[in-house]
């Protein structure tokens, strides 16, 4: 028994696609004997003809790389993408290197291991970009002894 007409206008009915459209196996004969639109609608109301559920895309992959993701991973070359600045601006950088820096010489000034005026020439030179970290910095003012013991 041909049911394609059957099935296209419970199709059209249900407002889904032919291939979503199920008919129930004890229920074949009453199916193929729905000649108009309004025996498909009944059909349908009495449950023998229904609209079968979407099958999903399951999300545990995707969700399985957001994990890796939000611990850091996956951020070697091969994953980048976009201009040189794009994952970190190059004012991000640079806020990241001065802050401790600047933090660190205030310590230092705080707490008398450089005078005053070293403290505002080593500003200015990190303000300059002379130091890339707080080590490079401790390091300079080991080289020219500007740190009190």
């Amino acid at each position: 028994m041909d049911l394609r007409n059957k099935k296209r206008m419970a199709a059209q009915i249900l407002k889904v696609g032919v291939n979503r459209v199920w008919f129930d196996e004890d229920d074949l004969d009453e199916v193929s004997g729905a000649v108009t639109r309004e025996d498909v609608k009944r059909l349908i109301a009495r449950g023998s003809i229904q609209a079968k559920q979407i099958k999903g895309q399951s999300r545990a992959r995707a969700n399985k790389i957001q994990l890796q993701k939000a611990k850091g991973r996956r951020r070697g070359h091969g994953s980048r993408k976009g201009a040189k600045h794009a994952t970190v601006t190059s004012k991000r950088k640079w806020i990241k290197t001065i802050r401790p820096i600047r933090k660190r010489l205030k310590e230092l000034r705080d707490t008398g291991a450089i005078e005053k005026s070293v403290y505002r020439k080593t500003y200015l030179r990190a303000k300059g970009g002379m130091f890339k970290s707080k080590a490079y910095l401790e390091g300079y003012l080991k080289e020219h002894k500007m740190l009190r013991q």
